[in-house]
């Protein structure tokens, strides 16, 4: 593209080094198909004329000017960068590209791979970023409640749009239990919050159930009391296998139900209930 450029300039001397020319703005951000417009401005007392080489805008060589407006009113490619050039007087000719970034922001940001695990196991989601320019300047933000958890950025060359997956390894907790979760997508191409806002998936609530569930029905009495367990129906099996008599029992939360604790000793008897429940399948759960 640029070989291109440089065939349809004027014939002379080229100068690289030492370029008086300027850029107003410096550098352009713009989205797809957005107008785009730039001055070229020569400090050099030496100047002839200005032009701009561009297959798309580009202005002949104006002469007797110190400055030159360039414009389109849409860009129509991922990777444009017209050039500005001067001639001088005494037969030199400088050349400055002017940097352009041509962007477009991702048409959706999504979470995958949301499923039941256990505590204490490793677990990973899935956030996918589809059709972003330019990655190179993409970062993916984990959240959790008030947490950035992780980022990542992406090694790509392509200007054009493509999309990108970021994976998040956790492993499950209890005390994560309610928690929302969730990642973003945003393009570093402008300084602090100028810029469109970055695009963000839907909060994931994260609920956790222990793997092991600890029912304690311990009480205070003199002389000191005993205990006795009773439990649903259907565990019978398992109630044979487990002492009954003890404060604290460890069900299995495969057997939701009612778990019934009566402490007594010589003084009185009393009950405590305990209720199990099966964690909702629809949520990222940990049994």
């Amino acid at each position: 593209l640029y070989y291109n450029f440089i065939l349809g300039l004027t014939f002379r001397k080229l100068v690289s080094t030492s370029c008086s020319l300027e850029f107003s703005p410096p550098r352009v951000v713009v989205r797809f198909g957005d107008s785009l417009s730039a001055n070229c401005t020569s400090s050099s007392d030496q100047t002839e004329g200005i032009g701009w080489e561009s297959p798309y805008g580009g202005v002949d060589l104006t002469l007797g000017v110190s400055s030159l407006l360039f414009k389109i009113d849409s860009v129509p490619e991922w990777d444009t960068g017209p050039m500005c050039y001067m001639n001088s007087c005494d037969g030199d000719q400088c050349v400055k590209v002017l940097p352009v970034t041509v962007y477009k922001m991702p048409d959706s940001v999504s979470l995958k791979n949301l499923r039941t695990v256990e505590e204490g196991q490793q677990f990973a989601i899935q956030c996918d970023i589809v059709n972003v320019a330019p990655a190179r300047n993409l970062s993916v933000l984990w959240h959790k409640g008030k947490k950035i958890l992780s980022s990542q950025t992406f090694d790509e060359s392509s200007p054009s749009p493509v999309s990108k997956s970021s994976v998040l390894t956790l492993t499950a907790h209890r005390d994560d239990d309610g928690a929302e979760i969730w990642c973003e997508a945003k393009l570093n191409l402008w300084p602090q919050e100028q810029g469109p806002p970055p695009v963000r998936s839907e909060a994931f609530s994260f609920f956790v159930f222990g793997s092991k569930i600890s029912l304690n029905c311990t009480a205070r009495g003199n002389p000191v009391p005993s205990y006795h367990w009773q439990f649903p129906n259907f565990t019978q099996v398992w109630y044979r296998s487990h002492d009954v008599n003890l404060p604290i029992l460890t069900p299995s939360s495969k057997f939701p139900g009612v778990y019934t604790c009566t402490a007594s000793n010589s003084q009185g008897t009393v009950t405590k209930y305990f209720i199990i429940t099966e964690a909702p399948r629809k949520f990222l759960a940990v049994h």
